[in-house]
């Protein structure tokens, strides 16, 4: 089998999370500043085989699209046309970034870690990647 990436995207950096190649576990895998996104997909796909990526779809509370969701759709617009065997899913963001937090606290990660850019950003990308996984079949 192949990997599924999990996108946390925003403007200024972008959560990362994947899973292993049978598909069974989303683990944290970092985060990179949002203008380099296109150069780790690049470098990721050529060392793994990825299968799908998925990105958070954010909503808000009244269920419209945030503000962001037109830059997320262009850049997997983009992706799409860069690596046109890999699928490209979304996943409904919305309370990614609390559940996050809690499980960064049940798992006692010291707050001062949790201060970390990116730290919370690659955990909401874990619950993205670990909700797709719950309900794709």
């Amino acid at each position: 089998m192949s990997r599924i990436l999990a996108i946390d995207y925003g403007a200024k950096r972008c959560g990362l999370a994947e899973t292993d190649d049978l598909q069974i576990v989303a683990s944290r895998l970092g985060m990179v500043p949002a203008e380099e996104l296109m150069d780790f997909l690049k470098g990721y796909i050529q060392k793994h085989k990825c299968e799908t990526i998925v990105f958070g779809e954010p909503f808000r509370a009244s269920g419209e699209h945030s503000d962001i969701w037109t830059e997320i759709e262009a850049f997997a617009k983009k992706v799409k046309e860069r690596f046109p065997d890999i699928n490209i899913a979304f996943v409904d963001e919305r309370f990614s970034s609390k559940m996050a937090m809690e499980s960064l606290i049940q798992a006692g990660v010291k707050k001062s870690k949790r201060r970390e850019k990116g730290m919370l950003d690659a955990q909401s990308a874990t619950i993205i990647l670990q909700d797709y996984l719950n309900h794709r079949y």
